[in-house]
């Protein structure tokens, strides 16, 4: 199997919820025979003391309980989704629901329960098999704990607060991956104009549906230049959309002769933007969820505070890792392929672009945003700090333009890591700024 449908293949199975439930029921299938055989050494037995009859009403029981929880899961999910869609964002579906291993493991026991119980009713006719009936039992109790977990844990769940923190984990891991290795002294290299390698001896354009890049196996691509002592140039990015017939490889050199179903293999396509490979989406889909917040329907900026947090827990991340630029090279050092990524600058912007724009006007986003930024200043090295700096000036005059008060003004820029708590008090400041002068502590 070609590395493109292998990773599309594990990527559908983490975010689909049927596979659990379709492999507890082929589990279930070898268990009851196994279970089966070892009941021959419990026949004659009264574990449980229960008759035919008693026997088939337990499993009955046990038949109607494990549907029902299962519907009940399912009803839940289907009225949480959409809410969640609503008071958040669509993009989080498939990263904080469907991927929940909790979720996808009750629903599998609940599976694999309601068959064996109905596996072992249908063989109880003249005799009670004792074990089967005890594993039965022990299945149903453990249904009932694990679905009353299931509520206690999606209600968690769906806070503002889990979503946004597991978003942000999932960004952590991305970031790792993508740039593993700490931030070097100075800025990293500007990308390689494609000038310098002269134009492209050959150019590979986007064939079959419109999609979104997901992710490109750069391995490949660089054993395919190496191999043909070329360069690989791909023009987009990941997360780019790109159309039937755009180019989206640039050879030079002797990779002219590289096989254009090679370097198709190396990179996916699909119909959204997922985290695997793409560092910039967990941003992108906690701002989304700030400025859902910030909107006049929903009006709650504290939300919008606590995802604040967790793109202030990136943006540090990130201004320590070495944003790798665009040029990849071989074990001899020399370059074969150009693959852009985001730079530190995309970052910031997405950070703090839009939520600047919508939520400047309220105090808990305006000092959320300066003590971010100060924050930042304070731990990430020299060359991260311009683009702070410039988005710091923006704040200011967002500020100065929303805020008629001086007074009000002088209250939107203090710093405050709560939006409006006692930040102000830690920097020797108090709220005492509304009547125009400071009293230190």
């Amino acid at each position: 199997m070609h590395w493109h449908r292998w990773y599309r293949f594990t990527s559908y199975v983490r975010s689909s919820l049927w596979v659990v439930p379709f492999i507890a029921i082929v589990l279930e299938n070898i268990a009851i025979r196994v279970i089966e055989r070892l009941d021959g050494f419990f026949i004659g037995l009264t574990m449980l003391g229960w008759g035919v009859e008693g026997a088939q009403a337990a499993y009955g029981t046990i038949v109607s309980a494990t549907l029902t929880l299962i519907v009940f899961t399912f009803g839940s999910l289907l009225v949480a989704i959409p809410v969640a869609r609503g008071q958040m964002t669509p993009r989080i579906i498939a990263t904080a629901l469907l991927r929940d291993k909790v979720v996808k493991y009750s629903v599998g026991l609940f599976v694999f329960t309601l068959l064996f119980a109905a596996g072992a009713l249908n063989r109880t006719e003249n005799q009670v098999h004792q074990l089967t009936l005890l594993v039965a039992w022990v299945l149903g109790l453990l249904c009932i704990a694990t679905f009353l977990y299931l509520i206690d844990y999606a209600a968690r769940l769906l806070r503002p607060v889990s979503i946004v923190a597991r978003v942000s984990d999932h960004g952590i891991a991305v970031i790792e991956d993508v740039y593993p290795e700490p931030a070097h002294p100075g800025p990293s290299l500007p990308p390689l104009p494609s000038i310098l390698l002269g134009p492209p001896a050959r150019i590979v354009n986007h064939r079959g549906k419109s999609q979104i890049v997901v992710a490109v196996n750069s391995s490949i691509l660089v054993a395919e230049a190496q191999r043909l002592d070329g360069v690989i140039e791909f023009l987009p990015q990941v997360g780019d959309f790109v159309s039937v017939g755009e180019p989206i490889f640039w050879l030079y050199g002797g990779a002219v002769a590289a096989d254009d179903r090679r370097l198709r293999h190396a990179v996916v396509l699909g119909p959204e933007r997922t985290l695997e490979q793409d560092p910039l989406f967990a941003f992108r889909i906690l701002v989304d969820i700030a400025n859902k917040a910030l909107s006049p329907a929903i009006n709650d900026p504290t939300t919008a505070v606590l995802t604040i947090d967790q793109l202030h827990r990136l943006l540090r991340l990130v201004g320590r890792r070495h944003l790798r630029n665009d040029r990849v090279t071989d074990a001899a050092g020399r370059l074969r392929l150009i693959l852009p990524t985001p730079n530190w600058e995309d970052f910031v912007h997405v950070v703090y672009c839009e939520i600047r724009e919508y939520g400047a006007g309220n105090l808990q986003i305006a000092r959320r945003l300066r003590a971010m930024s100060e924050n930042l200043l304070h731990t990430l090295p020299e060359h991260r700090h311009l683009a702070l700096r410039e988005e710091m000036g923006l704040l200011d005059q967002m500020i100065t333009k929303l805020y008629t008060s001086v007074r009000e003004q002088a209250l939107a820029r203090v710093a405050d890591s709560q939006g409006l708590g006692g930040a102000s008090r830690r920097r020797g400041v108090t709220l005492s700024v509304v009547r125009g002068d400071a009293v230190h502590d």
